[in-house]
């Protein structure tokens, strides 16, 4: 029941949020952006759609060669990746879809405790994929200054890749060393324990125990399948290349075809996403869109980002977050009946 209320509660924010960003977005420039959108090559918004099947699909391919259970076909695997969409959709921070794929998981008869290695396993994959897009990101933006602009805005973004890259290396270090992760959470233990954050110091210490043996069990298995470490690391680099370079062919969709290059298009993407991570409301709404205009304004005139804005939130967004309701009802009512 408290589910069910967290999701209408904010389904009620994103569409709030929503109406004003469309407000905002329209009121200056509503006759150029509508006149963009209405003259679209529906051709281009095809390869939009499919480069974004593409980046889920190869995320579900790279779940199922994890998980590797007779019980668990790539099919389903694609399923679940629909569904956790909509729930990383209306959850702060995306944090909503790891616990349901969990769940997921265990209804295809893989224990809890295996789910949740699974699912590190691929967090791990992703992590790593993201630092090597974002670091790739970083370095084309440092050598052409493609934001001239928007200088606060590109800090705010080191920022945003640096704290991926602290996430990326503690991985690192909690996978290799068990005994430099106790000393870390012993002392971490003790400065939140000071700082009275954390009142029953053993039970923190015994959940945290908990979490990084899950965490040490997923990285020893990592240790031995070398090729699915390396290969899903790979998997998810083209898997987010095909998610950012959506915006590129949303541009060719109007006619635009020298404005921005495909190394510019997923640099501004990776852009979008990590200063988008500050922001901690459902998809990370009003952020990633201010974020998108002030870093797609670099290349195009002001209505032609909003209208490419458009086309590109709702096919990576809205439109995702629909689908993966409707499956997720579809297969509730099947497993009622």
């Amino acid at each position: 029941m408290k589910v069910i209320e967290s999701i209408r509660k904010n389904t009620i924010i994103i569409i709030a949020i929503t109406l004003l960003v469309l407000v905002l977005v329209l009121k200056d420039d509503f006759n150029n952006i509508v006149n963009a959108l209405c003259n679209i090559n529906l051709w281009y918004v095809l390869i939009a759609l499919v480069l974004f099947f593409l980046y889920v699909f190869l995320r579900a391919y790279v779940c199922y060669k994890t998980v590797d259970n007779k019980n668990f076909s790539l099919m389903e695997s694609f399923k679940h990746n629909v569904i956790v969409q909509f729930f990383n959709g209306i959850t702060p921070f995306s944090t909503g879809g790891q616990p349901m794929e969990i769940y997921m998981l265990t209804e295809h008869g893989i224990n809890a405790n295996k789910g949740t290695m699974y699912i590190l396993q691929n967090f791990v994959f992703y992590q790593i994929a993201l630092v090597l897009l974002g670091s790739g990101a970083v370095i084309y933006n440092a050598i052409y200054n493609l934001y001239p602009k928007v200088p606060i805005l590109q800090q705010l973004v080191l920022i945003g890749f640096i704290i991926n890259t602290l996430v990326a290396v503690v991985i690192v270090f909690v996978s290799f060393s068990e005994k430099f992760t106790k000393f870390c959470t012993r002392i971490m233990l003790f400065l939140l324990s000071k700082m009275h954050l954390v009142k029953d110091k053993e039970q923190a210490k015994k959940n945290w125990t908990e979490r990084l043996e899950e965490f040490h069990k997923c990285a020893k298995v990592l240790r031995k399948r070398k090729s699915l470490f390396v290969s899903g690391i790979l998997l998810n680099v083209i898997s987010l290349a095909c998610f950012y370079a959506i915006p590129l062919f949303i541009a060719y969709s109007m006619g635009d075809y020298s404005s921005m290059g495909l190394s510019a298009a997923i640099t501004s993407s990776a852009y979008v996403f990590l200063m988008g991570s500050f922001v901690p409301i459902p998809g990370a709404s009003g952020g990633i869109e201010y974020g998108f205009l002030s870093f797609f304004g670099n290349f195009f005139s002001t209505s032609k980002t909003s209208a490419i804005l458009l086309i590109w939130r709702f096919i990576t967004y809205y439109l995702p977050m629909i689908v993966g309701a409707v499956v997720f009802n579809v297969d509730e009512r099947k497993k009622k009946i």
